[in-house]
Formats: structure tokens, C-alpha cells, sequence
């Protein structure tokens, strides 16, 4: 080839690269860094340049976009929402740049196909106009600004008017465009990927009853008795976007083994071989910390895992607890002490527990977080390693002072001298507790001297074995011949696999993780599904949906049991 030909192609071959530079900068910012200022936008009301964006709201009222967000009506989905007579309209780039119908159950036929469809054409009189034409980059920025929309309606007057210059306007519009457009890993056209984790340290009793009820709810979904795939070919045109979205489910188990520190690795490895949509379930004996970080970075959903030790944050988005396990029964101690029983308030708190074991230190740290919030006095610490007794030091500090003390026992029935040794300090000792889940529900631990002072946090239902929700599982069970082997755990994956498919449905076919997320938060309270809470709540948001426990009494005699002496103590 000719140098001056090879010249000129090397030239335009550079010039090209710089070109395909140039469009990924976003208003001198890489792709990546685009979409990160403006997911803060849309999520946090703060500018690229980390001031408050400002707007009017309701007409002329100065608003602080920190006040509410973008994702607070719209959702961080952007796929919208309704609040009673509200209509948030869906702000993802597949809904924005498209025409919008007032209805999207009719569609149709291609020009110039004279046949007639199996599901017939609707009347011309049916066939409604558009409610707007597909939004612009201009038209965009000037809904955004002054709340007219591309047809020249104004808006609610309670959707704000941003005040936003080019720049800032460029990289929202850019974030956007880009927000809930492509589908999510794990679903295709006929299946929706899913995984339960289960680590190597359960006994396997537990990890049975865990498996046998999710997969028994994911086999009746599949059962497809309702004709389902046939409905979705031809089923009638206004239920044709519910019906075609459905897909069978598949349940992938993946088996942790070995210590926590190789726990992300084995994560990464099942993933790689088989991307899920979420994970569903999922049981440890220990904490859930490894699996919920793998969670938030890959950005997958888990639902439901059944853990005492779950993370505790108030911004992580994308695993949903029971509850905060063994903290939050501290957090109820310090409630019920705090709230009803003036005559104790003032006394010195002294808590027992093991530094070195992560769930006597979180019963610990549920308690002394929230009495120290409450405004409470410091808490008094005495710290056991290992399966060390209290020395006789310790025993004189723990009952140092004039008054007597209140005494949180955080420990499990291995330490059964601690628990022998408080009869001898009974007069020194003005109230007791311990954790049932700490101590299994095994009670035997306890004096018989003592069974009448000691007060337990117990974060299930304390109803009488035969309601009705308790029996109507058993049913469940027994008709699908899966044994009563540990009925809390088998009671948690009955609701999760009651609570699955509403989800499933709320998606439509927009089979995007946030989305499916959103389904739980959207969710009435539930109160007649689960067998082992009082009650579930959900909300925007919110990740622990049972929110507190009982404080209970033990019975008299040998066959001792737990009767309450408080409400749901909720916190």
C-alpha cells in the first residue's frame, strides 16, 4: 500500500478514536461518573456540585430537593407510582422517549396485514389518541423546569419545578435516559433465574425444612395449572402485558462451604457459571454479612434470608429481613425497661456478655445503642472470653454501688455457672433478663429459684399453638408431604413463597431488580400469612419488616414456657 494512503489512514483512524472519546464525556465527565452524579441527583436531591438542588414546589413554595426526591414518587426503578389518588408517571428512558397511550393493552396490527387477528380490533371509538408524544432532550428539560409537559398540559402542581442549569440539567437527562432500559440479569424469555444460599454450618435438618418449603412454592408456580404459557400466546387483549409476562422459575442452590473469609469467592464463582434475577431465602448460622455485601455490589435482591445476625444499615437497599435479629431484642429490652417499669429506670444497668462472639455482642450492642438514644446513663459492661466463668472480681463489680442493679444476661446455655451463681446475689439483683433465641429456648439454664425473675425478649408470636394462621400451615405441609421438622423456619419461607408472586406479577414485564424490590415495599401489612410474627410491615424503604418482640414470664413446674408480660414492644 502506498505510505501517503497508509498516512492518511492512520490519521483518520486517530481521529475516529478521539471522536468516540469525545462522546463518552457527559459534560466533561466519563459515562460512569455521569450516571453516578445523577443517580445522586435523582436519589438525593444533591447537585454534582454537592449543593441542594433547588426548586418551587405547589406553585411558588422554595423547596430543597433533599426534602423529597425524584425516587420518593417515581421510585428508584423510575418505573412510578400511586398514593391513593396520585399517578406518578414512570421516568425511565423506555417510558420518556416513547409516545405514551392511554391505554398500552392495544396494539395494532402491522400496515398493510389485512388479516384479522385471533383477538380481534377494537372499535375506532376504543382506539384512544395519545395522552402525550415521546419526550425530547428540550421537552425534557422543559417539563422538568416549568412543568409543561410535550402535549402542553401542566403538571400536578405538586411535581416541582427544578431550577437547574445546562450542565446539571444535561447529566439528570443523561441518567435518565439511562435508568431501567435494559432488563437485569437472570430472566430471558421463558425463565426467571433464582438462588437460595446456604451455608455449610446449618444443621441439616434446618437446611431441609428451609429448601423443601421454597422449592415446594417454586414447583406450584411452575405447575402452570393455570395454563399460563397458553394464556400468554392468546389470551384476551387487555390481559395480554400480564400474561406475557410470565415465565417459569428456576431455583438454584448454592452451598457455602468453609471458613467466612472464602464465602465471596464461592459467591462470585456460582454467579459467574449462572447470573440470578435474585435470591430468595437462604439460611446461616452465623451472619449474613458476606452474602448481603455480595448483594449490594452485583446490585441482586434478596429476600428474606434467615439469619439472627443480619447487616444493620439505614441506606443499604437490596436485602430484605425478617428483622434485625438478636439486636433488635436488645433494642426491645431497653424499650420495655425504659417505658414501663418506672420503678427500675434509674437503676444501673450491668450487661454480661462475650466480646468474641458475635451474637452475644449483638444482643449487647441492640441495648446499649438504644438506651444510650433514649438519653439513658451509661450501661455498665462486664466482658466473659470464651467459655470463661465470671471471676469473683467481676462479681464484686457487677454489684458494686448502694443500689441494686438490673442484669441482662447475653449469654447462651453453655455459661450455666453465670446463670447458678445469681440466686446467691438475689437480693442485689432487682430484675433479670436473657434472650430466648440465645438460649435456644432451652430454659433449663435457669434456677428453678429463679424461673419467677427472669424475664426473656422472645421476637416471635407467643399465640397459642392452634391459631388459625399456625394450623393453616401445618395443612400447607402436610398435604404436600414435607415434615414439621422446625416449624420458624419453615413458617418464614411459607410467607416468603405467599409474598413471591405478587411481586413477580407487580412487574409486569418490566423485569428490573429495583422494580421487583419495590413490589415488597409497596405491600399492605401483613398479618394472615405468617404463623410466627404478630405481624409484618412494610414500606418505601424500609428493610426489617418485623419490628420488635416480647418480653416474657417463664411458667412455674417442669414444663416451663414463656407467657408474656408485655404488648409487641416495638422499636
Amino acid at each position: 500500500m502506498n505510505v501517503r494512503y497508509i498516512g492518511i489512514f492512520l490519521v483518520l483512524f486517530c481521529l475516529s478514536l478521539q471522536s468516540l472519546g469525545a462522546a463518552e464525556l457527559i459534560e466533561g465527565y466519563s459515562r460512569a461518573e455521569a450516571l453516578r452524579l445523577g443517580e445522586r441527583m435523582y436519589r438525593t436531591g444533591v447537585l454534582p456540585s454537592g449543593e441542594p438542588i433547588k426548586a418551587l414546589v405547589m406553585g411558588d413554595i422554595p423547596f430543597d430537593g433533599r426534602m423529597f426526591t425524584c425516587d420518593d414518587c417515581h421510585q428508584r426503578s423510575g418505573l412510578g407510582s400511586k398514593e391513593g389518588t396520585v399517578i406518578t408517571w414512570p421516568t425511565n428512558g423506555k417510558e420518556l422517549f416513547a409516545p405514551r397511550h392511554r391505554t398500552g393493552a392495544y396494539k395494532p396490527p402491522p400496515a398493510g396485514d389485512k388479516k384479522v387477528s385471533g383477538r380481534g380490533e377494537l372499535p375506532e371509538y376504543w382506539q384512544m389518541k395519545e395522552v402525550r408524544p415521546a419526550y425530547t432532550d428540550k421537552s425534557l428539560a422543559r417539563v422538568l423546569r416549568v412543568g409543561v409537559d410535550p402535549a402542553g398540559r401542566q403538571l400536578d402542581p405538586i411535581m416541582p419545578k427544578f431550577r437547574l442549569n445546562q450542565s446539571d440539567m444535561r447529566i439528570l437527562i443523561f441518567y435518565l435516559k439511562n435508568l431501567s432500559v435494559t432488563l437485569s440479569p437472570g430472566v430471558d424469555a421463558t425463565t426467571l433465574q433464582f438462588a437460595t444460599v446456604i451455608t455449610d454450618d446449618v444443621a441439616e435438618v434446618d437446611k431441609t425444612a428451609m429448601l423443601s418449603v421454597l422449592q415446594a412454592h417454586i414447583d406450584a408456580h411452575n405447575s402452570q395449572s393455570r395454563q399460563e404459557s397458553k394464556r400468554a400466546a392468546s389470551g384476551p387483549f387487555y390481559k395480554s402485558e400480564r400474561h406475557q409476562a410470565y415465565r417459569k422459575l428456576k431455583l438454584h442452590v448454592w452451598v457455602l462451604h468453609g471458613p467466612e473469609e472464602t464465602w465471596r469467592d464461592q459467591l462470585e464463582g456460582y454467579y459467574k457459571q449462572q447470573p440470578v434475577f435474585a435470591l430468595l431465602g437462604g439460611i446461616t448460622g452465623g451472619s449474613w454479612e458476606k452474602m448481603h455485601t455480595f448483594s449490594e455490589e452485583h446490585k441482586i435482591p434478596c429476600i428474606f434470608p434467615i439469619t439472627d445476625l443480619p447487616v444493620l444499615s439505614d441506606t443499604d437497599w437490596y436485602t430484605l429481613y425478617f428483622s434485625k435479629g438478636l439486636y433488635q431484642e436488645g433494642e426491645s429490652v431497653a424499650k420495655y425497661i425504659r417505658a414501663g417499669n418506672k420503678d427500675v429506670n434509674n437503676l444501673p444497668i450491668v450487661q454480661i456478655f462475650q466480646p468474641d462472639n458475635k451474637r452475644s455482642s449483638a444482643l449487647a450492642q441492640g441495648f446499649e445503642q438504644a438506651w444510650k438514644k433514649m438519653g439513658n446513663p451509661a450501661v455498665k459492661n462486664i466482658m466473659i472470653q470464651g467459655d470463661a466463668s465470671l471471676s469473683d472480681k467481676q462479681w464484686t463489680d457487677l454489684l458494686a454501688g448502694p443500689d441494686p442493679v438490673v442484669v441482662l444476661v447475653w449469654l447462651d446455655g453453655s455459661h450455666q455457672d453465670v446463670f447458678a451463681n445469681l440466686p446467691q446475689h438475689g437480693d442485689r439483683v432487682k430484675m433479670m433478663f436473657a434472650s430466648a433465641t440465645l438460649l435456644k429456648n432451652d430454659y433449663s439454664v435457669i434456677p428453678d429459684s429463679l424461673k419467677n425473675s427472669f424475664l426473656l425478649s422472645y421476637p416471635y408470636t407467643l399465640q397459642d399453638k392452634n391459631n388459625t394462621t399456625r394450623l393453616s400451615v401445618e395443612r400447607w405441609l402436610k398435604v404436600r408431604n414435607i415434615p414439621d421438622s422446625n416449624f420458624t423456619i419453615q413458617a418464614k419461607m411459607y410467607f416468603l413463597g405467599w409474598m413471591l408472586p405478587g411481586s413477580i406479577k407487580n412487574m409486569r414485564s418490566e423485569f428490573f431488580r429495583d422494580y421487583f424490590l419495590e413490589g415488597y415495599d409497596m405491600m399492605i401489612d401483613q398479618d394472615y400469612a405468617i404463623a410466627v410474627y404478630p405481624r409484618l410491615t412494610f414500606g418505601p424503604g424500609q428493610r426489617y419488616a418485623s419490628k420488635g418482640c416480647y418480653i416474657a414470664r417463664l411458667t412455674e413446674g417442669a414444663a416451663a414456657h414463656l407467657v408474656p408480660v408485655s404488648d409487641w414492644v416495638t422499636h
